[in-house]
């Protein structure tokens, strides 16, 4: 990140950590610059690894507690997924997500616009949590490749085995 493209991002940071009761540190701007570098919404392993590159010394627990205070700053969200690692995204717009199902990726998708829910009379929504599960344009082309290499005996053994009753249906009393 160049040293113009730093400020704006530094000022913000520092502003936003202040309101928030938090410090300022160079551990704190160091995680948020991993997260703004490649927003792949990583686990707090991925943005350890990542910040441990240039930042050596920093530790697992630091990350932690700097991913705690960004989110508690409203300057990133801790998106959970089904049963995995949570994972963080500096996108602070409203969105949604996408999961491939396949190679795990999870990807920001917008919501369309007026996209409101019909919620039951006095409940009222202050965020949205929506993802959307199925596999991202790469492993869905690697799936049609896959499916067309496919031999023909193999797709004649597929039909033989979908085409032949079952046992539970063969004694005639359907």
């Amino acid at each position: 990140m160049s040293t113009a493209a730093k400020k704006p991002m530094t000022a913000r940071l520092n502003e936003r950590l202040a309101t928030s009761g938090f410090r300022f540190t160079p551990q704190r701007e160091h995680v948020y610059a991993v997260l703004l570098q490649k927003r792949d919404h990583p686990t707090a392993e991925e943005v350890f690894i990542r910040a441990k590159r240039t930042m050596p010394d920093i530790s697992m627990a630091t990350v932690y507690n700097c991913l705690d205070a960004l989110v508690k700053s409203g300057l990133a969200r801790q998106v959970t997924l089904e049963r995995g690692a949570a994972r963080f995204c500096p996108n602070m717009a409203e969105h949604s997500h996408f999961y491939c199902d396949q190679c795990q990726s999870v990807f920001d998708i917008e919501l369309p616009p007026e996209s409101g829910w019909a919620l039951p009379a006095g409940f009222k929504a202050e965020r949205m949590d929506v993802t959307v599960h199925g596999r991202c344009p790469a492993c869905d082309k690697a799936a049609r490749a896959r499916r067309r290499g496919a031999t023909p005996a193999s797709n004649e053994q597929y039909r033989a085995k979908a085409a032949t009753p079952t046992d539970e249906h063969s004694d005639g009393d359907h």
